[in-house]
């Protein structure tokens, strides 16, 4: 650990993060409020919501989120069956507030989704929708789309269908909450039964050869007095089981629109063998050797990543998680149809309130499920769907790699000339032997560099110097920049390599 304590957020340079954040929103060309024919065409369609005559509000529906989310997608039941098991995953019925060809719509496609930035999120509906009438608020009556899955003893999916509902849910709950009340045995029985699913979906995913990273992700979180801080922590087991549910969906849609020819998936093909390969000699670099003889997702599952060279090795898989993308079809089913990463065929369907593409999903889905004609403005958007995606996500991913360099460089810009402990996850060689990698943060010229990781606060750079990958390393900041976003250290000592067994 370093001998100095840092502010945990930032106080003294707020109005210069400020400026730097709402310039990013500028120079990204990010959304900015929604024009005022599109307010009106939410709230009229709030006004004139229909809702389905199917009635499911004597459910026990729950929704489970972070604690300060209020757009929420998704509400579980699950109960237990002859068998098995009933899973019941009510979904927004965002469909019933956008009408096809309308102002909303229009701009929904314009956006493509909800862009989380540290100073505010832009959303992709206006809140009358996204935070009131389209929210599975508790204690709220809301239309949905209601997917209802019959499982065997191992939690395999044997039946489902999908049809418009209206609901009711219970409880918020946050998934911290939800794990505390599941480690203390005090877990309401549907909680209790999502964890006994899961691990079982968890089982199964392993058998067909599924993949995951398992790396804490770095989250900007905005603090109740203006400031900010970086926060970087393991998923909590919960979060797994909870997505296992909407994994399930997603694979439910696909299969539901592989038979019907017509649809929108999410695909990503399997890892080439020039990938592979160098990933398999990273490992054996790194001290930890995948042999092949497993599948790499399950390898990856044996990773520890609060070891430092393991965690390099799974900053190091990004490479088996590549070409990502969105697949339509009408009429002819594609010929690579999988997300190799899921290993099934896969559709983005549970979050329709913060992305575009799931309430096309959902419409189709319905209407192949329930016998009837996918409407033709569904169809009709079919084409347009991944470039609206690719763009959108580009956008999204871009936005948050800036911001993060934007509140590192605040946190870290009081500190000049002070030393940390770090691991580094990416070593390299001077850009002359390599290409270097690069991505604009600290500028170093041809010399070599690599990117380190630090605990407190938890910020990820690149750093001048001979560095090896999975090593921990003593570094000194050298220059904190915000307004350009740029933090640049230097290498001050390197521990000795020592493989592990």
């Amino acid at each position: 650990m370093s001998h100095h304590r840092l502010a945990p957020h930032v106080h003294e340079h707020k109005n210069a993060l400020e400026e730097a954040l709402s310039a990013l929103r500028t120079e990204l060309e990010l959304p900015a409020r929604f024009p005022t024919e599109v307010v009106a065409d939410a709230e009229a369609a709030v006004a004139a919501l229909d809702m389905p005559d199917y009635d499911l509000t004597g459910v026990g529906f729950i929704t489970i989120d972070p604690e300060s989310s209020t757009d929420l997608d998704q509400a579980l039941f699950i109960e237990p069956a002859e068998g098995g098991y009933r899973v019941l995953y009510a979904i927004a019925d965002v469909p019933a507030f956008v009408r096809p060809g309308g102002p909303l719509d229009a701009e929904t496609r314009r956006r493509g989704q909800t862009f989380y930035a540290p100073d505010g999120r832009i959303p992709l509906h206006p809140e009358v929708i996204s935070e009131g009438a389209g929210s599975l608020l508790p204690d709220q009556d809301c239309p949905a789309f209601v997917w209802d899955f019959q499982l065997d003893n191992a939690a395999e999916v044997t039946a489902v269908t999908v049809r418009r509902a209206r609901v009711r849910s219970r409880d918020k709950l946050s998934y911290k909450g939800a794990q505390k009340e599941l480690d203390a045995g005090t877990a309401p029985p549907v909680l209790q039964l999502l964890k006994e699913v899961g691990l079982k979906r968890v089982a199964l995913e392993r058998e067909r050869g599924g993949a995951s990273l398992n790396m804490p992700d770095q989250e900007i979180v905005q603090l109740p007095d203006g400031g900010y801080r970086i926060a970087a922590a393991p998923q909590l087991p919960v979060e797994d089981w909870n997505a296992q549910i909407s994994l399930m969906t997603g694979m439910a849609a696909a299969r539901l629109m592989l038979d019907g020819k017509v649809g929108i998936l999410r695909t990503m093909p399997e890892p080439d063998s020039r990938s592979l390969d160098h990933f398999r000699l990273q490992t054996e670099v790194l001290g930890k050797p995948w042999n092949g003889k497993i599948s790499y997702g399950e390898y990856l599952r044996t990773l520890d990543p609060t070891e430092p060279r393991q965690l390099a090795i799974l900053h190091s898989a990004g490479m088996l998680f590549r070409g990502a993308a969105y697949t339509a079809f009408d009429g002819t089913v594609p010929g690579d149809a999988v997300q190799s990463a899921i290993g099934a065929s896969y559709a983005h369907t549970t979050a329709p309130l913060r992305r575009l593409v799931d309430r096309f999903v959902l419409v189709i889905c319905e209407s192949l499920c329930s016998g009837g004609g996918v409407p033709d403005w569904a169809r009709a958007a079919l084409p347009l769907l991944p470039g609206i995606m690719a763009g959108s996500d580009q956008l999204a991913n871009r936005m948050e790699r800036m911001a993060l360099d934007t509140v590192e460089a605040a946190l870290l810009v009081n500190h000049v000339g002070q030393e940390f402990d770090a691991i580094v996850i990416s070593g390299s060689r001077p850009s002359k032997d390599n290409g270097g990698p690069s991505n604009g943060k600290n500028g170093n010229g041809n010399g070599a560099s690599g990117i380190i990781q630090i605990a407190e606060p938890a910020v990820t750079a690149r750093c001048a110097g001979e560095l090896e990958s999975g090593t921990k390393v003593r570094v000194r900041l050298v220059s904190s920049d915000i307004a350009a976003r740029q933090v640049h250290f230097e290498l001050v000592s390197q521990q000795p390599t020592t493989k592990e067994s």
